[in-house]
């Protein structure tokens, strides 16, 4: 499993600000006022690890420290908390679907295809443990069948409030509500955040992997916020998780020992 074990950034902002940030390969939660830095310095790292030009990352100030040494980097997943109106042409290039308005709609359209291709994955796996002649094939499927289940049952319970649940049986995330059906793009924006956040860690498959949260509580039910980061953690107890956040609400249920104040970090 890779993960990354340390952050360095010389000249956060005008050379006056040096960053060294020792990871943990788990749960990582910067908090801090306003200005501070923290959204700066996850911008900062997203680049680096996803910047093609090999001669921008030397010259960018960001250091990676990754376990085991041996690793040259980590698979990452970027969630996007903001709700803005989808305004780009390049955006607007790959939209086929006009119920598409807003990045989450983006984000929601992008991860359908890739919960299609999970879905496909799914059942080549069952169907190759049941025609083997292996003694354990009938509880290995189980397994791997109660992973998409627990993820249906965790969103049904999210949202039982309004009275949606997932339609089990299609290949795309739907929810039905009162016998309606509704597509993603119409849930309210804390709906969209709270499925794009689980969708994405259900599709990897349990897979290790690095996911930066840009401050996810926003648009959160406080009790969304609460059970956060133990919902990732257990659809993808490989998963690390490096977020920002201003909640207190975040870090409750035992991630406390796991929040690093920024002005703890900065030189």
């Amino acid at each position: 499993m890779s993960y990354i074990s340390k952050i360095e950034i010389d000249s956060l902002w005008s050379g006056l600000h040096h960053v060294q940030w020792t990871l943990r390969n788990d749960v990582n939660i910067l908090s801090g006022v306003n200005g501070v830095g923290k959204s700066t310095i996850l911008s900062r790292v997203v680049k680096h690890l996803t910047d093609v030009d090999r001669l921008a990352k030397i010259n960018d100030g960001v250091t990676l420290t990754f376990e085991p040494p041996e690793s040259s980097g980590v698979n990452i997943h970027v969630i996007r908390s903001f709700d803005r109106p989808v305004i780009t042409s390049d955006m607007m290039s790959r939209v086929v679907d006009i119920n598409l308005h807003t990045e989450l709609d983006f984000q929601l359209y992008q991860l359908q295809r890739h919960y299609l291709d999970y879905q496909v994955s799914l059942s080549n796996r069952l169907v190759q443990l049941f025609t083997t002649q292996n003694p354990e094939a009938q509880r290995m499927a189980e397994v791997i069948a109660a992973e998409k289940t627990r993820f249906y049952d965790i969103i049904d319970s999210l949202f039982a409030d309004t009275g949606k649940v997932v339609v089990r049986t299609s290949n795309e995330i739907e929810m039905l509500q009162h016998k309606e059906r509704l597509t993603p793009y119409q849930l309210s924006s804390g709906e969209k955040q709270m499925l794009i956040i689980l969708l994405t860690v259900l599709v990897e498959k349990r897979q290790p992997y690095t996911i930066f949260m840009d401050e996810p509580e926003i648009s959160l039910h406080v009790e969304w916020q609460q059970k956060l980061i133990s919902l990732i953690r257990e659809l993808n107890p490989n998963a690390q998780i490096i977020l920002t956040t201003h909640s207190p609400a975040v870090i409750m249920n035992g991630w406390a020992d796991c929040v690093t104040d920024v002005e703890d970090i900065i030189s």
